[in-house]
């Protein structure tokens, strides 16, 4: 009997406030096209991704969903509200998937996804059921007291700035959901609490996260050069 091939879904997350941005960045263009279908065309295309759930605020979905149409995005199975907190948004996201072996959770605010970032992310993975994608940090980093005094200089070899996509089989996800209920910045923090190990893998400087204006600047130029 053949065995069946493994299914992978992708939470793409676009619900949070962007407070920092002053408007809904999502929906913000980017080089002539939203900021979310960035993310979502290229996992429409991507033969590495099976199924895609799109987390958005609430007040949006009508918007994502004639965005969704308008671009054939057939992958898609759900656009969904988030929660208050991003891990609640993901939870959402998650639901929404069916029978899928790996879920990959991104930033919908993170427009430079790329074959390598998944392929290599689900490569890592296979070893422990957890792999993030991620960046040397380029800086010296000092850590600093209310004071604003420095207690000391952190070792910049062992420090790695943490992006999306981050990658999960499907029952260890599930279970940090269902397990952590504290407040937590990344998915990935969330299996660490259950004492699991996570495996860095090489991410991109190109992979930014637009966050603020001076982001979205950045990210013209990159898309340009694409």
């Amino acid at each position: 009997m053949k065995s069946r091939k493994p299914k992978t879904g992708i939470v793409i997350v676009g619900a949070g406030s962007s407070r920092r941005m002053g408007r809904d960045k999502v929906f913000m263009s980017l080089a002539g096209k939203p900021l979310l279908a960035w993310s979502v065309d290229f996992c429409q295309s991507c033969k590495l991704v099976d199924q895609i759930a799109i987390v958005l605020n609430e007040t949006k979905l009508d918007l994502g969903r004639g965005l969704a149409k308008d671009r054939s995005w057939s992958k898609v199975v759900e656009i969904c509200a988030g929660g208050k907190r991003r891990q609640d948004s993901v939870r959402q996201g998650l639901n929404e998937l069916e029978d899928c072996d790996w879920i990959i959770i991104h930033d919908g605010a993170r427009p430079f996804l790329t074959a390598d970032l998944i392929g290599d992310g689900l490569d890592a993975a296979q070893a422990t059921g957890a792999a993030v994608a991620a960046v040397p940090i380029k800086d010296t980093v000092k850590l600093g007291g209310s004071d604003m005094m420095v207690s000391r200089t952190l070792n910049r070899q062992e420090l790695w700035a943490v992006q999306t996509p981050q990658i999960f089989r499907f029952d260890i996800i599930a279970e940090a959901h269902e397990q952590v209920k504290e407040d937590v910045t990344d998915d990935a923090s969330m299996v660490e609490h259950l004492g699991r190990k996570v495996r860095l893998y090489m991410g991109s400087y190109n992979n930014i996260k637009i966050t603020t204006p001076e982001d979205l600047a950045l990210a013209e130029l990159i898309a340009g050069k694409k």
